[in-house]
């Protein structure tokens, strides 16, 4: 709707990441247990992350051409598009480790009844192609409706992590910019799914 609207500001009072094999299905329905629909479709919960929520961001480069004719560009290409979300996770687990350190996995040893496991942080680089799933919730005052958004990345992975601090006046936390990866053949690069009458206000 054009014009003044506060009923389409938005506030993302709570969500969750979700990580999954790379071009996972993501889920459609919005049922009762948000967490429900996640795990049915084979994502994984990333757990607890700081207050400061998730930070989006999209970047396109453009190049500019210029002529003799004039000191402005008189054009623009496309040369790039960066699109990520930067975030900081709580936890420590067989999950969130391998996440942020670029792939592998945690292994007990030498048994898993020992409580005591390994992972081992491998000599080079690999790829770690995996889909991140992005929920939120906006939690509407005064008995109005709640809405809902997810944002999925079909494929991507972690490009940068953020210094683990150790302190003993701070929680430590594993952070992470997770970069959007082309799918090839014109597909998108990420989808919004909304749960938002907003949307459906003819214009």
């Amino acid at each position: 709707m054009a014009g003044n609207n506060s009923a389409e500001i938005r506030v993302a009072g709570t969500g969750k990441l979700y990580v999954a094999a790379a071009g996972a299905d993501a889920p459609t329905t919005f049922g009762t247990d948000a967490a429900a629909d996640w795990t049915g479709a084979g994502w994984k919960d990333l757990g607890f992350t700081t207050g400061d929520g998730v930070t989006f961001a999209k970047k396109d480069k453009l190049e500019p051409i210029d002529s003799w004719q004039s000191v402005s560009p008189v054009h623009f290409i496309y040369s790039s598009r960066d699109l990520s979300l930067k975030f900081s996770m709580l936890q420590f687990n067989e999950l969130t480790l391998p996440f942020f350190m670029g792939g592998g996995k945690v292994e007990a040893e030498p048994a898993a009844s020992t409580e005591t496991y390994k992972y081992e942080i491998a000599e080079r680089p690999f790829a770690d192609v995996r889909a991140l799933g992005l929920e939120f919730t906006d939690v509407k005052a005064g008995g109005a409706t709640a809405v809902t958004y997810r944002f999925i990345i079909p494929r991507g992975q972690v490009t940068a992590s953020d210094d683990i601090k150790l302190a003993r006046k701070a929680a430590s936390q594993l952070g992470v910019t997770f970069t959007a990866m082309s799918q090839g053949d014109g597909k998108p690069l990420a989808t919004f799914l909304m749960k938002d009458s907003q949307y459906g206000t003819t214009v």
